[in-house]
C-alpha cells in the first residue's frame, strides 16, 4: 500500500512540476497584469505544498533545507504581490488632494514593477522546479495530528512560521542517542531579543509526541541552578525535558554542578534546552545550536498583513494594503509593534485612521531618531527610553511636555502595582484618552508563555531659565 501510495506521490509531483515549468519558465509577460496574473497562480500552488509540509513531521535535514528555501521564495513573491497587486487596482493614483489624510501611493511604483514582479517568479520557478523529489518523500512523513494552520481560526493566537527551527528542535528532543552515555543532551537556542525563541520552546512542548515522550517537562530561570528546587522533579527518575532561559552568563563550573545533578534527578534519555541571546552558551550544547533570527523582510510584512486584516480579505481594500505595507516597513521587525498595531488597525478599515496612524508612527519614529539617533525599536531592545511625545494630543499642542518610556523585562518595572494608573499602548496610540503625567505601560503577549512587557512613562517639563535677562542700558 506505502508502495502505491509513493508511486502516486511522485506521479502526481512530476506532473505539477513539468506544468508549472512549462507555464511559467521562459515565457514572455508582455505586460505587468499578465505577470501579477502568473505569480497568483504560482504562488497558491507553492503555498498548498508549504502548507502540507507544515502539517507533517519532516525528519530528513535536507528536506528541511527545500522547505526553506521554497518558503524564502513564497514570501518574496507575496511581497512583489503586495506591492504592485493593489497599485494595479488603484492605478498607482494619489488619494484626493482636499483630504487632511491624503497619500501619494506613487511612491510605491519607484521600483520597475515588471523587473520585480518577474525576478520573484524566477525565485519561485527555480525554487519549485526542485520540489518533485520532495514532494514525494513528504507523503511518506507522519502526519500531525492536529495541523498548525487550523489556528487560523484564531488569528490572534498562532506561531507564524519558524517550521524549520520547530521541527530541528523536535527532531533531536526525539532522537535516542545521547552522548556521553548517561548524561542529558543539551540543545542551545540562540536569538536576539524578543524574535520569539521562548514561543517557539512553549509551541514544541506543547506537540503530542513530545508531552507523550517526556512524562516532565521541567522549566528553570538560569539564575535557579545553584540552588534548584529538587521538589520540582518527581521522586523517581523519569525521562525529563529541562528548558533553562538564561539572561546573563555562566561559569563552566556552575554549569557541570547543574548537569551532574540533572543526571541523578531525571531519568535515562532526559534531554536540556538552552534559551538565551547570548552566543557563548552555545558552549555547554552536545548537539548543534538551533539560531533564531528576525524575521525577513518579506516574512515580517506578510505576517503584519494577516494580523491586521484578519478575516478581511487585503484585496478588497488596496489603498489599506499599501499603508499597511508602509508602516510594517518602518517597523523594522519589531514583534511588540506590530502586534500592537495590526489588532488596532484590525478594528477600522478606514483609509483615514490608517493613514493617520502611518503618520504618527513616522512622527514618533523621526523625533527618536532625532533625539536619541536611533530607532523606537533598537532604544527598546536595549531598555533604553524611547520619546512618545507625539503620542499625547495635549503634549503635541501644548510642546513642553516630553513623556518617556522605559521598558523592562517580565512583569512591572519601577513603582509598584496600583502605584501609577495602568495603559495599553493601544490607549495611547490611538488618542482616545488624556494622558497623565505618570502611567504604566503594559504589553502582554498573546501566545505562551505570556510574557509582560511594562515600563513606566513620565512627563517631564523642560527646564527653563529663572528669569529673562535685563536689557543692558546703553
Amino acid at each position: 500500500m506505502e508502495i502505491a501510495v509513493s508511486a502516486v506521490a511522485s506521479e502526481l509531483a512530476g506532473r505539477l512540476v513539468s506544468f508549472l515549468i512549462s507555464k511559467y519558465r521562459g515565457q514572455a509577460r508582455p505586460n505587468k497584469k499578465e505577470n501579477l496574473e502568473s505569480l497568483r497562480r504560482l504562488l497558491l500552488r507553492v503555498h498548498t505544498i508549504v502548507e502540507e509540509a507544515e502539517g507533517r513531521y519532516i525528519t530528513n535535514s535536507r528536506m528541511l533545507l527545500q522547505l526553506k528555501a521554497l518558503t524564502e521564495a513564497m514570501y518574496q513573491g507575496y511581497d512583489a504581490l503586495d506591492t504592485h497587486g493593489p497599485l494595479e487596482q488603484i492605478g498607482a493614483q494619489p488619494e484626493v488632494s482636499g483630504s487632511s489624510h491624503s497619500m501619494d501611493f506613487r511612491r510605491f511604483s519607484s521600483t520597475p514593477a515588471s523587473q520585480e514582479v518577474q525576478t520573484a517568479l524566477r525565485a519561485l520557478e527555480t525554487a519549485s522546479a526542485e520540489m518533485a523529489e520532495f514532494i514525494a518523500l513528504l507523503a511518506g512523513c507522519e502526519r500531525m495530528l492536529r495541523s498548525p494552520y487550523s489556528c487560523y481560526l484564531h488569528i490572534d493566537n498562532f506561531m507564524f512560521g519558524r517550521r524549520v527551527e520547530r521541527q530541528r528542535v523536535i527532531n533531536v528532543l526525539m532522537q535516542d542517542g545521547q552522548p556521553p552515555p548517561g548524561a542529558p543532551t543539551v540543545l542551545p537556542i540562540i536569538g536576539g531579543r524578543r524574535v520569539g525563541k521562548k514561543t517557539l520552546v512553549w509551541s514544541v512542548c506543547s506537540d503530542d509526541r513530545i508531552r507523550s515522550r517526556f512524562p516532565s517537562i521541567v522549566h528553570v530561570d538560569g539564575c535557579e541552578i545553584q540552588s534548584i528546587d529538587r521538589g520540582r522533579f518527581t521522586t523517581t527518575p523519569v525521562r525529563t525535558l529541562i528548558v533553562v532561559e538564561f539572561r546573563s552568563d555562566v561559569d563552566g563550573s556552575e554549569w557541570r554542578g547543574f548537569h551532574s545533578l540533572l543526571r541523578a534527578l531525571t531519568g535515562a534519555g532526559s534531554k536540556v534546552v538552552i534559551i538565551s541571546r547570548l552566543e557563548r552558551l552555545a558552549r555547554f550544547g552536545t548537539v548543534n545550536l538551533v539560531r533564531i533570527n528576525s524575521f525577513s523582510r518579506e516574512e515580517y510584512g506578510y505576517l503584519f498583513k494577516v494580523l491586521a486584516f484578519g478575516s478581511s480579505d487585503p484585496a478588497d481594500h488596496p489603498r489599506l494594503a499599501l499603508i499597511g505595507k508602509e508602516l510594517a516597513a518602518m517597523m523594522e521587525g519589531s514583534l511588540v509593534h506590530l502586534n500592537v498595531y495590526s489588532s488596532m488597525l484590525r478594528n477600522n478599515l478606514n483609509v483615514q485612521f490608517w493613514s493617520r496612524v502611518l503618520k504618527l508612527y513616522r512622527t514618533v519614529m523621526e523625533a527618536n531618531l532625532s533625539v536619541f539617533g536611533e530607532h523606537p525599536r533598537a532604544l527598546l531592545d536595549k531598555g533604553s527610553t524611547v520619546d512618545i511625545t507625539r503620542f499625547s494630543p495635549s503634549a503635541a499642542a501644548a510642546a513642553p511636555l516630553r513623556f518617556m518610556l522605559l521598558i523592562g523585562g517580565r512583569g512591572s518595572s519601577g513603582p509598584g502595582p496600583g502605584e501609577f494608573p495602568r495603559m495599553t499602548f493601544g490607549d495611547i496610540i490611538s488618542g482616545s484618552v488624556v494622558l497623565p503625567m505618570k502611567f504604566e505601560l503594559v504589553w502582554e503577549s498573546r501566545l505562551p508563555p505570556y510574557t509582560v512587557i511594562s515600563g513606566t512613562c513620565v512627563a517631564e517639563k523642560p527646564q527653563h531659565s529663572a528669569s529673562p535677562r535685563k536689557k543692558r542700558r546703553t
